[in-house]
């Protein structure tokens, strides 16, 4: 694998992780619980597809000069490099802010490392994302203390989710040719090196949240080539996708 081609394949990961979970999050639009609620998780979403069109963009000029739509409503759910834990549905109100957490805690380190990168334009990405990921990690934070630490319902709402999503986060911190490639570039740090900074940052949030951390034996499910998906990518894409699909190179 050349250096250009594990560049590209790092910047799909980053983009297709704030693709797929800013689709997810913005599900709720109009649908939350309560208006903050759903005004909040909006605004998240607005970020999120706003960082994707700067690690797609990016990716693009790379990969033949494709732009960040074309990649975005062009690929096929096998294509797509994003993690698991951003593809699971909402389902629950609860899963969805433990999710937020535990990729909020993950982004917000892995931009730090960024902000540092030997390329100037993933060092500028990252400079501009962290000022959104600090308030996203800030609030998700505070949620999941909140409601772990309140009423009994909440405590065990969100100790269900947490046990749901844990065996998903092992997979942020595996590492591959692609990472390997990068490091030695300086461009990005290698996954397993954040473990140490995630695993503080969480225990002591979710020890304020009263909240138990599962056995971590259980702490990875699923791969990181972009071929193993959850079976709700398709139809999570089959929803974002339509309209490009239906009324090609369609512009407004």
């Amino acid at each position: 694998m050349t250096r250009d081609e594990a560049f590209s394949q790092f910047l799909l990961r980053m983009g297709d992780n704030t693709l797929i979970l800013g689709h997810r999050v913005s599900e709720w639009c109009g649908h939350a619980p309560v208006l903050e609620e759903d005004i909040a998780l909006a605004n998240t979403a607005l970020d999120l597809i706003g960082q994707t069109q700067m690690w797609l963009g990016l990716a693009g000029e790379i990969d033949g000069g494709k732009s960040a739509d074309e990649l975005a409503f062009l690929r096929d759910a096998w294509d797509f490099r994003n993690v698991l834990l951003v593809e699971v549905p909402n389902d629950d109100f609860g899963r969805t802010l433990m999710r937020q957490f535990l990729f909020d805690a993950w982004h917000s380190i892995m931009l730090g490392r960024l902000m540092k990168s030997s390329d100037e334009q993933v060092a500028a990405i990252a400079v501009k994302a962290s000022k959104e990921v600090t308030y996203h990690l800030e609030r998700s934070s505070d949620t999941v203390v909140g409601l772990g630490d309140g009423t009994e319902e909440s405590h065990a709402r969100m100790q269900e989710a947490l046990d749901y999503l844990w065996p998903y986060v092992g997979e942020m911190f595996v590492s591959d040719e692609v990472d390997t490639e990068m490091a030695a570039a300086g461009i990005a740090p290698n996954p397993a090196d954040l473990r140490e900074e995630y695993d503080a940052l969480i225990t002591r949030v979710l020890t304020e949240a009263t909240l138990s951390i599962p056995d971590s034996r259980f702490a990875h499910k699923g791969g990181r080539d972009g071929r193993m998906h959850t079976e709700h990518l398709g139809h999570l894409l089959t929803q974002m996708q339509w309209l490009q699909r239906a009324y090609p190179g369609a512009s407004w």
